[in-house]
């Protein structure tokens, strides 16, 4: 019998390819941390392009198309711009013209590089709404040799409008990808005891940092659909459990630390207690000193640092209440970096 040799793709010698051909990079491990977006200015265009993406997202509003598409061309994508963007023209980072949250979560890669980059992981970032897109990124890993990408949603309570999407995108993009990476994605870490020690430690600091003793404070989670609730989307639950294991390290009750959710849209009912419903409600009943903190956002962004720390406040004020302070996210600091880099290494095991 005439012995034939395997191709040579197949024998473990390299392939001879064109003298043209692009080289390709190998060898790395990617990790691409992701969060919600980001509009890349406050005028009524970019605001509109930003909520546009943002509000045709079918894992975010679950109305039927026929019914929403009309309700936000013609009437949401007409009006909300404008709000929006003024809202977000007050926390704007004038100096690098661009949103806190692009800010910080570039903060966070560029901290997390240096805690676990080591020449064959890469760090890089990205926004599910706006610029950079996950496709970019994605790409960009690729190119620099990334054959494994770890994706990082930072949502630490799981909800199929945010993290679930996130993936989603990924993997899109990889579905466009003739050699693809393979791919990790990271879970929800909402009862990790790292990060509640890290949402307690950074509690007491601005508490005991502020010129007065908060009676009550809440912990504000970012609201969602009743409805999404009902079909099976965990995100309630988690947000439970992360402000009742906050409560047992921190040693406080549920009259101390009170659970509600902020930034409701539209007319439909959202998971309740409403964070503005609570906060005028305490100031009606005689609670003179608030403060509030924000577990399930990994970074400040619009809904913090303008719906808690400016809108809230005045409702507060207004309605009877006298201190009033917002708490910072755990943004970049030593805290919160220690927070992101436990998770990497964790679900980093077995690539490295």
């Amino acid at each position: 019998m005439t012995k034939i040799d395997p191709p040579t793709a197949f024998a473990g010698a390299p392939a001879r390819l064109p003298s043209d051909h692009p080289k390709v990079s190998f060898g790395k491990i990617g990790v691409l941390l992701v969060n919600l977006g980001t509009p890349d200015a406050t005028d009524y265009w970019s605001m509109r392009r930003y909520l546009k993406e943002f509000l045709s997202d079918r894992r975010v509003i679950e109305v039927p198309r026929l019914i929403w598409w009309p309700i936000l061309n013609l009437i949401v994508l007409t009006r909300r711009p404008k709000s929006s963007g003024e809202a977000y023209d007050l926390i704007w980072n004038k100096e690098r013209d661009e949103s806190p949250l692009r800010t910080i979560t570039r903060s966070q890669a560029d901290k997390l590089a240096g805690m676990v980059g080591d020449g064959r992981v890469v760090i890089d970032w990205a926004m599910r709404y706006g610029n950079p897109s996950i496709a970019s990124r994605m790409e960009a890993l690729v190119e620099q040799g990334c054959e494994r990408i770890l994706v990082f949603p930072l949502y630490p309570q799981y909800a199929a409008a945010t993290t679930a999407t996130v993936n989603d995108k990924v993997f899109e993009a990889a579905m466009k990808m003739r050699w693809q990476p393979a791919l990790r994605t990271v879970p929800a870490y909402h009862d990790d005891p790292l990060y509640i020690e890290a949402l307690a430690s950074s509690i007491r600091t601005h508490v005991a940092a502020l010129p007065f003793d908060p009676e009550v404070v809440i912990a504000s989670f970012h609201g969602l659909p009743k409805e999404y609730f009902d079909k099976g989307d965990p995100y309630h639950c988690h947000c439970h459990k992360t402000t009742r294991l906050l409560r047992e390290a921190l040693g406080w009750d549920e009259k101390k630390l009170v659970l509600t959710f902020q930034s409701r849209f539209g007319k439909a009912e959202w998971l309740q207690p409403y964070t503005d419903k609570t906060v005028e409600q305490m100031a009606k009943d005689g609670v003179k000193r608030l403060a509030v903190v924000t577990p399930g956002f990994v970074a400040d962004c619009v809904e913090t640092l303008e719906e808690i720390a400016e809108q809230n406040k005045e409702f507060f004020l207004e309605h009877g209440g006298e201190e009033f302070a917002a708490i910072p996210c755990l943004n970049d600091s030593e805290e919160g970096m220690r927070v992101i880099e436990a998770v990497v290494r964790r679900e980093l095991g077995g690539w490295i």
